[in-house]
């Protein structure tokens, strides 16, 4: 059985986080295992409070992972400070791991920024070098940039500058635009779209969530960076398509809608 672990925030109230993704990765037929970065008190309608980890717990819970049960993909979620990122960072490092799903978690729906100007500065020069694949939404994508994307040139745009810093494929999710749930994967200088229906689903929370688990757990499986996206969006496209209804606000997604 293929395994693997997911970095980052808990949402006590299931439609996120790591429990997003280890439901993400037991519909998956995959083995789960996760580093908590930070406890959340919230649910659907919003987040009532944070609880950071210690850095020296996240160390701790790392080591105790890749020291017995290796993963086969890593994906990362929310971190929200550059300590813990520094950690995450020499821990993967230290223990050679592969096929890593970075979704850099910066940006709320909003547009509000989740994290100070020196955990973004981690995420971007420590964590995003070293993500096989990045996640980026719009609005962190602008972060990331620097300017607005309102097109598909402007996404194309971007992903280029960011192919100038980070060597890894980069996803950016154009769920954030109007028209359709359009995303672009540039690759090795390869531009590829990934075009997709719109599911009229107002219960949204934890898309980006499990959007990257499903590609860590494809990575995990041997796909490729392409058919990894394809596999995940046909996934989440399904998990929409079943309308939970959930919870008085966004409500979360259906994991397991076809077990």
């Amino acid at each position: 059985m293929k395994k693997v672990l997911t970095i980052a925030g808990s949402d006590c109230s299931g439609g996120a986080g790591i429990q997003a993704d280890l439901k993400t990765i037991t519909a998956h037929k995959l083995y789960g295992m996760s580093a908590i970065t930070a406890l959340t008190a919230q649910n659907t309608t919003g987040v009532k409070s944070i609880m950071e980890a210690e850095p020296e717990f996240v160390a701790d819970q790392l080591d105790a992972v890749f020291t017995d049960i290796y993963p086969d993909s890593v994906k990362i979620g929310m971190v929200l400070s550059s300590r813990i990122i520094r950690v995450i960072a020499d821990k993967l490092l230290e223990y050679g791991a592969k096929n890593i799903v970075v979704d850099p978690v910066m940006v709320s729906t909003s547009g509000h920024r989740l994290m100070c100007e020196e955990a973004m500065d981690a995420v971007t020069d420590i964590l995003l070098p070293m993500g096989d694949v990045i996640t980026p939404n719009i609005p962190e994508t602008q972060v990331l940039c620097g300017f607005e994307i309102h097109t598909e040139e402007d996404m194309i745009k971007a992903a280029g500058k960011l192919a100038e810093k980070y060597k890894g494929a980069i996803l950016i999710k154009g769920g954030h635009l109007v028209n359709d749930a359009t995303d672009l994967l540039y690759q090795d200088g390869k531009l590829q779209w990934f075009r997709g229906k719109r599911v009229a689903n107002p219960n949204t929370h934890g898309t980006g969530c499990t959007l990257s688990s499903a590609i860590a757990c494809n990575l995990a499986l041997g796909f490729s960076v392409e058919d990894s996206v394809a596999n995940a969006k046909a996934y989440l496209t399904g998990a929409l398509e079943a309308m939970l209804d959930l919870g008085a606000g966004s409500g979360p997604l259906n994991h397991v809608y076809a077990l």
